[in-house]
């Protein structure tokens, strides 16, 4: 089913004409729309296609289709770019040497025996101090504080990948209110996950099954993977109405030469650079704008926040989930697609009770050039 969604109950005007604040990315989202859990296959979840507007600020384009049917929406001269982390059982809980209680949830891994973690507790622990966590099988000591993070090692032969990998928990978003299980060890991981490293997943991958993989590459689809450790931050709200005063959360990224090299032969045939994820993105157009506009491999720390008006170099079309109220990446999709289609999509997606967030459905997305700035 596809048709026009109005867009006459907006009364904002478009991002090139007003700056917007963080308040401007607020929806309502009744909670039972929040998925808690999986869909039995992967590829049924269902897929909002948001197309080019009929009538220029006046409607919206939009298609209901199923998540199997991307291959539709993809010709044999694309290239689809994945991020093939790995997420890694990041949640510990246990004990203070007080004896009070503590979470640590890991944010990166520093080496095989440090890692830079958030640590919940109702007093922060001091450094020096020492964490008995889960049940005692693992003792970490707390070295020091980096601002709101904790760097913490850990007293084991193994290597912390390892340790987590035996006693953590699957790191599932706040917004998920059960305890994970081992479903989750699978299902909160995309089917081409190879670099562990994560501790949220890319969700937009998680619709992939390798049959519908192998289906696109019998149709002649290109593809290519970039890497980016999404953090726990992608979860964290905008805390400043004001989007310049807004600190984005670093991650670590690395966009190869075989990347690089795909991309551009992807242009030269002329094909569309699809997107799976925010996550792919960001890594993109990062390493783009690392090289003034020209893509060019890039491996380090990313802080880019995009929002409307920024110009995008690499990506042409995007795959994704749908995302929190006032986060970063609504903001990123409001500036891909364009503010006002984006925030009547969701009104719409919410009307017809799409699935939202990680186990939740997903869209495809066109780059709407007017939005961007020179």
């Amino acid at each position: 089913m596809s048709g026009c969604y109005p867009l006459s109950c907006l009364v904002m005007k478009s991002p090139i004409e007003k700056s917007l604040n963080t308040s401007d990315f607020d929806y309502f989202l009744p909670p039972e729309l929040i998925a808690q859990e999986t869909l039995p296959e992967r590829t049924a979840s269902r897929l909002l296609v948001l197309g080019e507007n009929e009538k220029k600020q006046e409607s919206v384009n939009l298609e209901d289709r199923l998540f199997k049917d991307i291959v539709d929406l993809v010709e044999p001269e694309d290239l689809l770019v994945f991020n093939n982390t790995r997420v890694i059982p990041a949640r510990l809980y246990g004990k203070k040497d007080s004896g009070g209680k503590v979470e640590v949830m890991v944010e990166r891994v520093l080496d095989k025996n440090r890692v830079l973690a958030h640590v919940r507790a109702n007093k922060s622990p001091k450094p020096g101090s020492l964490l008995y966590l889960e049940d005692g099988a693992l003792q970490a000591e707390v070295l020091k504080r980096r601002d709101t993070l904790f760097e913490i090692g850990f007293a084991a032969e193994k290597e912390v990948l390892e340790l987590l990998d035996k006693h953590g928990h699957i790191p599932l978003p706040p917004y998920i209110e059960r305890a994970d299980t081992e479903e989750d060890r699978q299902r909160y991981q995309t089917v081409f996950a190879e670099k562990p490293g994560a501790v949220a997943a890319p969700t937009a991958g998680l619709h992939f099954s390798d049959e519908l993989l192998q289906t696109l590459k019998n149709k002649g689809v290109k593809m290519a993977q970039v890497t980016l450790h999404v953090g726990a931050g992608t979860f964290q709200p905008v805390r400043v109405d004001n989007l310049d005063e807004h600190v984005m959360h670093a991650e670590w990224l690395d966009v190869s030469q075989s990347v690089c090299d795909a991309i551009t032969a992807c242009k030269e045939r002329g094909g569309k650079v699809v997107a799976v994820g925010t996550t792919t993105v960001r890594s993109l157009e990062s390493a783009a704008k690392a090289g003034r506009g020209e893509l060019r491999p890039f491996r380090g720390d990313t802080r880019l926040f995009i929002t409307p008006g920024f110009r995008f170099n690499v990506v042409d079309a995007m795959i994704t989930n749908f995302h929190l109220p006032q986060s970063t990446l609504l903001m990123l999709v409001s500036a891909f697609s364009g503010y006002q289609n984006i925030m009547a999509a969701y009104r719409y997606a919410v009307e017809k009770k799409y699935r939202f967030f990680s186990y939740g459905d997903a869209m495809f997305l066109k780059r709407q050039v007017e939005n961007e700035r020179e």
